[in-house]
């Protein structure tokens, strides 16, 4: 190139960059990468020696999926009564479900009379920092708004949840009930630790909240468990004594926690009776509640 003066300089090409591809490029392995880590989570041995639900079992969770209503019906009219103390109720639904799954439960508790919310997370996908800061917050926000303590009702991993937010936040529970819970024991005990290490990202036995499991929360702590549940292993939701107030056996589905009609009368039967006789029930009973092994 002669410039006017009649000097020339050389001309180079612009360089070429391509900052969207490069980055779009960055974020695909990252990905890949992301789905190989996690994939080696799920594939990890079962410990030896930890007890699951039979596998047969499943066969009844896939159908009472499939059909709640057939399950249901064969349970007969579900029977409620009004209470005499309203309570205030939230819902925290299970690992991989959202709060429209326990519909049943939140439809018959507020007919009878109960304040009740849901916990406001929508899906269930598995424990975070700010998942669990988030339902802190709700928790102060329902308590503050009701002018009262409200009573935790946690299905699965929602009763983990429960009981750990029940741990941090005392004077805003008065009771945490846990349908289908493993929180105590090995947390390897059931059929969907792989599914879980899939989706979240992490171990069960490394969640990112959440010390100790098994460590009760301060308040009555009643824990419902099923020898029927193919999901989690009736130990691990039953708990030993000293890590719940009380264990009471339910013929249901993992699945059918959520709208059982025979779960949903229990729960309305604990809301009845309140934490203070629920308290005094706890005293008096002993080890009559463990399952046979």
């Amino acid at each position: 190139m002669v410039h006017p003066g009649g000097m020339t300089a050389e001309t180079t090409p612009p360089a070429t960059s391509h900052p969207a591809s490069d980055r779009t490029g960055r974020g695909i392995g990252f990905l890949l990468g992301e789905i190989r880590r996690r994939r080696a989570l799920a594939l990890r041995p079962h410990p030896q020696g930890v007890q699951t639900p039979r596998s047969s079992l499943l066969v009844s969770e896939f159908a009472s999926l499939a059909f709640p209503r057939v399950y249901a019906a064969l349970h007969g009219r579900m029977n409620i009564a009004k209470a005499d103390e309203p309570r205030a109720v939230m819902l925290l639904p299970g690992f991989g479900s959202h709060p429209w799954r326990m519909a049943a439960m939140r439809k018959a508790l507020e007919g009878a009379g109960h304040s009740v919310t849901d916990w406001g997370l929508g899906w269930n996908l598995g424990p975070s920092q700010d998942r669990f800061d988030r339902l802190l917050s709700r928790i102060e926000r329902v308590c503050r708004a009701e002018g009262r303590k409200i009573t935790l009702v946690g299905w699965s991993l929602g009763g983990v949840f429960a009981r750990e937010a029940a741990k941090r936040l005392p004077d805003c529970v008065e009771m945490v009930v846990t349908m289908g819970t493993p929180f105590s024991g090995d947390m390897h005990g059931n059929n969907a630790w792989r599914v879980y290490h899939l989706i979240t990202g992490h171990a069960v036995d490394n969640p990112p909240v959440g010390e100790d499991f098994a460590e009760k929360p301060p308040m009555p702590t009643i824990a419902l468990w099923s020898a029927k549940d193919g999901v989690i292993h009736r130990h691990c939701a039953c708990g030993k004594t000293g890590e719940r107030d009380l264990a009471i056996p339910m013929r249901c589905t993992h699945m059918g926690f959520a709208w059982h009609p025979a779960v949903i009368e229990k729960v309305s039967q604990l809301l009845a009776m309140g934490p203070e006789r629920l308290s005094r029930v706890a005293t008096q009973q002993k080890t009559a509640d463990k399952p046979e092994s």
